[in-house]
């Protein structure tokens, strides 16, 4: 796969109909493998260090979530083919799921929101077979028996593909120290795509999210929790382009 450095990671560089292709070849080898989508959110916390670099250096493909950072692969001379966003590739995936017959489990978000978005995919791709749903109780990570739970009912549910959507790091971290007792062919950890699935949060208009105007939108849905990621923790994203830039231009 064309795997290419792009700041403090690797993406593959890859257009939607190639992903799919990949992740469906991921199924078929069935060796519990995961999917990390990068915005600028999750390149500025991996700056930070920490364990989700881990969880990056492991992941089996690396997806570009952002309009923002395809425009620095540009500037950087060596451009990534395609924004892969988790919220354009879920849909994909379940009618990839029909055309396969892959089984699928949703696993994340407030309480009843993985059920409802699975009854608004099933009935959206009729022959879906979303094979169970669980919203997990805040803080479930450190219980114990609820983490115990949980793996006990996806051994049992086998789904072929694993939707997570706990939130980075927290998803991407949970996938990490579990998926080899999960033996889930195929795990993606894609934030707040169940909330939309479920009609929960609004997506932003289609030219909003292809302009990179996204977080204006995500801004006035969900002010409180979002002014602070936008405005203040995300604009590290233009010092880290400058740096990087910086280090490519040295090397050569």
């Amino acid at each position: 796969m064309a795997r290419i450095k792009f700041m403090n990671i690797e993406v593959d560089n890859l257009t939607m109909v190639e992903t799919l292709q990949a992740i469906d070849s991921l199924i078929q080898q069935n060796r519990n493998a995961y999917v990390v989508t990068p915005n600028v959110d999750h390149i500025v916390q991996l700056e930070r260090g920490g364990e989700l670099c881990e969880a990056y250096r492991n992941a089996d493909l690396i997806l570009t979530d952002g309009q923002p950072l395809l425009w620095i692969s540009r500037w950087y001379g060596n451009p990534i083919k395609q924004k892969i966003s988790g919220s354009d590739l879920f849909p994909l995936l379940c009618k990839m799921a029909v055309d396969k017959e892959y089984t699928m489990y949703f696993l994340g978000a407030g309480e009843g929101i993985a059920a409802q978005a699975a009854d608004n995919l099933m009935r959206r791709y009729p022959g879906l077979k979303v094979v169970g749903t669980y919203s997990p109780p805040f803080g479930f990570e450190k219980d114990e028996e609820e983490m115990k739970k949980i793996v006990k009912i996806l051994k049992s549910a086998k789904p072929h593909i694993l939707i997570v959507g706990l939130g980075c790091p927290k998803q991407e971290l949970f996938i990490l120290h579990n998926r080899e007792k999960l033996g889930v062919p195929i795990s993606l950890g894609l934030g707040a795509s169940l909330d939309f699935e479920a009609g929960n949060i609004k997506r932003a208009p289609k030219w909003m999210s292809e302009h990179g105007m996204e977080w204006c939108f995500r801004i006035v849905q969900d002010p409180k929790r979002m002014l602070k990621r936008y405005l203040i923790d995300d604009l590290a994203i233009f010092r880290l382009a400058l740096k990087y830039k910086n280090r490519r231009f040295h090397e050569h």
